[in-house]
This record gives C-alpha cells, structure tokens and sequence, in this order.
C-alpha cells in the first residue's frame, strides 16, 4: 500500500483541512476502528505534527519563532476551551475573569481556571501545565 492510502496520511490531510485546533479521537472514527486511530494519532503525535492535551484530545502544532520548538498553534486556555466544546461541556468566565472585566480588581486572570457546568474529570494540558475548573455560578 502506499503512504498516500495509509490511515496516517488520511488522518494528516483531514487536519490539514480543518480550520479549527482541537481534534478528538472520534472526528477520524469514519476512516477505521477506535484502537487503529488512536495508534496513528499518536504516532502523528511522536512526530510532533499534533500535540496531546488529554485522553483522546489533540492540538494541531507551529514552530516557535522564539525558540524553534513546537508548540500548539493557540494558547492554553483556547485551546481548553474548545477542547470542552467540542466534548459537549458548557463553559462560562470563571470567578477571576467576572472579577476583572467588572474592575473589582486590576489582576488579569491567566485564563487556567475555566468555569463549567456540570462534573467535569478530566486533565487537559501540555507540558506539564494544566487547566483548573471551577463550578460555574
């Protein structure tokens, strides 16, 4: 077979195609099984085109101008967000963002606490550095 027909090169130009940069695990779920995707997603992961950011979550990636590095195309918590989106949990601004946009206070929240709806227990993150949620009011 050749690599045009194989299921990496299937799932790296569906990618490619997509405007957004979160892609769970079952946006390729039409092109093979669970397991099969998920060893291709991390194979892709491995060669740096896609970054893990939890269990089934995955983030398209760009080289860093200032360190060469990749590194997620979006920050961390717009990424998280959407992340959440497209899992089907609603968000909201946390406690920290309302108290800021409503000048309670000058300390600009740094977007890793997410205010949701609902039970949420998952990790999303990279890097060692991962987003904290809190009840939404």
């Amino acid at each position: 077979m050749s690599r045009y027909g194989s299921l990496e090169y299937r799932i790296t130009a569906r990618i490619a195609r997509k405007k957004c940069a979160v892609f769970v695990r079952e946006d390729f779920q039409d092109l093979s099984d669970y397991d099969q995707v998920g060893r291709a997603l991390r194979k892709i992961a491995k060669e740096g085109r896609l970054v893990r950011l939890g269990y089934g979550v995955y983030a398209k990636t760009k080289k860093s101008t200032i360190t060469g590095e990749l590194v997620p195309v979006a920050p961390l918590p717009v990424l998280a967000k959407e992340a959440l989106a497209r899992l089907g949990i609603q968000t909201a601004p946390s406690r920290l963002e309302e108290d800021y946009n409503a000048g309670k206070t000058t300390q600009v929240p740094t977007g890793r606490l997410i205010a949701v709806k609902g039970r949420i227990n998952r990790k999303i993150g990279y890097g060692g550095v991962y987003v904290s949620y809190e009840p939404a009011t």
